[in-house]
């Protein structure tokens, strides 16, 4: 992994500026014609693109051609926690049909995608896409992997991104209060720089300590805390850094979002923010998103997903042509990422969120 790389996805969570400068980077891993992050609620919104996907991505928005066909809708409603191209949700032939590629980009020598979607705890949905010219023909798999490597990076970016609208943040304290989640930023030693009323409030979950410190009542997810900080500078893997936090009755789940490059600018002595997202409000993120920000591989994704809706070990090894064997194996990658200890937990954590809604 280009940890460079992984870094400047970071620097965009807090200084959106970068964004178009990655998604260009990241546009030309796949020989492309650029790359877009669209924001879906009741309106569609462009909220920023390589520069040179700007313009094709506002004139698709406004002549509505994403809307016109199945496309979209089969984007969003796409259960993968991962990439996808267009050829793993339409045919050849539906592809002939499908307007934004018949009337909008093929015109414009625009031939294939590779897309994905990350569900913001508001229910709006943060689409990521990046296009390629006709010529280069469809996105090999191991693109499309390279991609799915990146996509836990991209999804906090982006969450972040997007819980802020792209306005930059200009004092930690402000930060906080726009993200309208529980949140608070804290230095390399973990000390709290600031704090919303939000966390602030959550006292089944977060003990409050002497000199700005911090601490979960929930054992577990402390220890995992404390391995996030210490680690926070160190390439990606050395710590989980997306994990449940256990309350009396109910659960949440923290995120520890590096503040990296140039955003230490704005957010000075800085390290990370630490976000608490609910498992069991209505508005709680769905399972693919949390699956994402846990780290999971598409395999271990499936795997989780499939524990979460009651099958077996075997019922799954069964469905997926593998060897159950295998499939423990993913499930002891899923249990170490998500910090639990054991798959009944794993299956408590991901039941409780809401379902995808599928679009007509």
């Amino acid at each position: 992994m280009d940890q460079q790389l992984v870094d400047r996805i970071y620097e965009c969570a807090f200084v959106p500026e970068q964004w178009p400068g990655t998604l260009d980077t990241l546009s030309r891993m796949t020989a492309g014609a650029g790359g877009s992050l669209y924001v879906f609620g009741k309106d569609a919104t462009m909220l920023t693109a390589s520069p040179g996907a700007r313009e094709r991505a506002k004139a698709a928005l406004a002549g509505g051609f994403a809307q016109r066909g199945h496309g979209l809708s089969r984007v969003l409603a796409s259960s993968r926690a991962g990439f996808i191209t267009e050829r793993d949700i339409m045919t050849e032939m539906e592809l002939e049909r499908e307007p934004l590629y018949r009337d909008f980009w093929r015109p414009s020598g625009i031939g294939s995608m590779i897309v994905t979607t990350v569900e913001l705890p508001t229910r709006e949905m943060l689409l990521l896409l990046f296009t390629r010219w006709l010529a280069q023909g469809p996105a090999e798999r191991s693109l499309v992997d390279r991609f799915d490597i990146l996509r836990p990076h991209l999804a906090r970016s982006a969450l972040m991104t997007a819980r802020l609208q792209l306005e930059r943040a200009r004092v930690a304290s402000q930060t906080l209060a726009a993200l309208g989640l529980p949140a608070l930023v804290l230095d390399r030693m973990g000390k709290v720089l600031a704090a919303n009323s939000l966390i602030e409030d959550l006292g089944a979950f977060v003990h409050w300590r002497a000199f700005d410190g911090v601490s979960f009542v929930d054992r577990a997810a402390d220890k995992l805390l404390r391995d996030a900080i210490v680690t926070i500078d160190q390439p990606h893997g050395a710590s989980v850094r997306s994990f449940p936090v256990r309350g009396e009755t109910e659960a949440m789940v923290a995120h520890i979002v590096p503040i990296r490059l140039s955003a230490r600018d704005i957010f000075v002595s800085s390290a990370a923010t630490l976000i608490l997202t609910p498992v069991t409000a209505p508005q709680a993120p769905p399972v693919e998103l949390v699956q994402s920000l846990f780290d999971l591989t598409p395999a271990e994704a499936r795997v989780a997903r499939s524990l979460a809706t009651g099958d077996s070990v075997e019922d799954i090894a069964q469905h997926s042509g593998v060897t159950p064997n295998t499939v423990r194996t993913q499930v002891r990658g899923v249990l170490e990422k998500t910090g639990c200890s054991r798959q009944a937990e794993v299956v408590a954590l991901l039941a409780g969120l809401a379902p995808l809604p599928r679009m007509a």
